[in-house]
């Protein structure tokens, strides 16, 4: 917070880059900064904004220009499904039946009748019916369509003129703003879900749209969905978010057992996804800004939480952390109790702190503040901080490739990557018991520790012995 009115803003976040530089990130995602009337703002009112609740234009260009200087690379949501309801296009639309801006959205009429839209007749009663909504509770007029709220009607995108303002819309934060990407919204519901085959068409032409203005755009995608249905979307998104990984090293985290092949199921999905596409960027994480915190879903652990956090810096890809995560900040549902503010010092002792609500979960006696965890070596903010450094060292951790491992341990998850002849063992131990592998045959050669955090695993012969929830990489 940079002015003092307990809202997290521009002006301190720029503060707290050299935070963000210390723990070793460099990319960050910024939620939905344009203006809105939501505390959460996937409803723009105008998509070339910064909301003063967030500062101006050029508190937004000094965050870039900061970041950029450290090596920190910065994208921000666009949320092209929908608008907000309050939009001005919106706005015109609804007052005029024949504003030019009435085609921008999707309308049927309440008695059913067709509406023909591109290839597709839509009717009330041809998707959920709570995803049509009347305008100002006039049942008898045509609705519009509105797949999460009715507050955020859809955009046509069958009409080309929708599609020119978004290219616009691209050009003005890529030229004007300096970013360096998007995380796409939603982005399996540009069309009703009927109609696949024309989102994977969407994405091409907005990748090749956005590449004409910077080459070297960066686009990731929510497609929250099984793999086989995500995969399809890799011809246009050159990455998306695995929220299969999320879930799996949740599960096998909690049951203290890989039982389910966590490796051979991310080999898998990457398989997959390589049938649509040659090169792809994964996108691991543990959880996101929807669902309840990686500390709840692990039984508020955070022995836990530190070997599922090593699980996920240890795979292919870009990693996501999710503000918090780092220092174990908790909640659950509904979202903003699962968005409550960082928690930097005890009580007000930080001038930064933000207040925007009173937290439930994440507060200076449930959570160790991130003032305590710096000075604690084994604190989960500092197992972060020296995996994302050693990540960040290594070739073979940062574009290195994937195999499994010969090692039938149901409490260990095994991974090996490998650049080249450079090649890392990954052992994670993930139940609450010690363990003794022999490192025998193909994984003989292994006989240098590179990596423990708390120094506490140990190498005899051909024996190697894991402490209950540690992250051991060896050469």
């Amino acid at each position: 917070d940079g002015n003092g009115d307990g809202i997290g803003d521009l002006k301190g976040l720029t503060t707290r880059l050299d935070y963000l530089q210390d723990l070793g990130v460099n990319g960050l995602w910024l939620m939905p900064i344009m203006k809105s009337p939501s505390y959460h703002k996937y409803d723009v009112v105008d998509y070339k904004s910064i909301d003063p609740e967030y500062g101006t234009v050029g508190d937004f260009k000094k965050l870039v220009e900061e970041a950029h200087q450290r090596n920190i690379k910065v994208i921000v949501d666009l949320v092209l499904n929908h608008t907000s309801c309050d939009h001005s296009w919106f706005q015109s639309a609804v007052k005029n039946r024949n504003s030019p801006y009435r085609n921008y959205y999707v309308w049927a009429k309440k008695d059913s009748v067709r509406k023909q839209i591109s290839k597709k007749s839509i009717t009330l009663d041809s998707d959920n019916i709570t995803q049509w909504h009347p305008v100002q509770g006039d049942t008898l007029a045509e609705h519009y369509y509105g797949f999460f709220s009715s507050r955020m009607p859809d955009l046509n995108f069958d009409n080309p003129k929708v599609k020119e303002e978004i290219v616009d819309i691209g050009k003005y934060w890529l030229s004007e703003m300096g970013v360096d990407g998007f995380r796409l919204d939603a982005a399996r519901h540009i069309f009703p879900n009927d109609r696949a085959a024309d989102n994977h068409a969407f994405w091409i032409w907005f990748r090749k749209e956005m590449e004409k203005i910077n080459p070297r755009v960066y686009l990731v995608g929510e497609v929250w969905a099984k793999a086989e249905e995500a995969a399809p979307y890799l011809k246009g998104l050159p990455a998306l978010f695995n929220f299969d990984m999320g879930s799996a090293i949740t599960s096998a985290v909690n049951a203290g057992q890989d039982t389910i092949d966590l490796i051979g199921g991310y080999k898998k999905i990457n398989d997959l996804y390589l049938q649509s596409a040659i090169r792809y960027l994964d996108a691991p994480f543990l959880k996101n800004q929807d669902q309840s915190r990686i500390l709840n879903a692990l039984g508020n652990r955070v022995d836990r939480a530190m070997v599922a956090a090593g699980i996920l810096l240890t795979l292919p890809g870009t990693p996501y952390i999710y503000y918090g995560e780092e220092i174990g900040m908790r909640g659950l549902k509904p979202d903003e109790n699962i968005r409550e503010p960082f928690v930097w010092d005890f009580d007000k002792w930080d001038a930064l702190q933000t207040s925007w609500e009173r937290p439930r979960f994440s507060t200076d006696s449930t959570v160790v503040p991130l003032s305590k965890q710096r000075a604690e070596p084994h604190s989960l903010f500092n197992f972060y901080r020296n995996l994302i450094h050693y990540r960040n060292s290594s070739k073979v951790m940062t574009e290195g490739n994937l195999q499994t491992v010969p090692l039938k341990v149901s409490e260990v998850v095994s991974l090996m990557r490998t650049s080249g002849e450079d090649r890392l063992l990954i052992l994670h131990n993930i139940s609450d018991v010690e363990v003794t592998l022999k490192l025998e045959g193909a994984l003989s050669g292994f006989s240098k520790i590179d990596f423990d955090f708390k120094d506490t695993a140990r190498r005899k012969g051909d024996e190697l012995t894991l402490p209950a929830y540690a992250t051991v990489i060896m050469k």
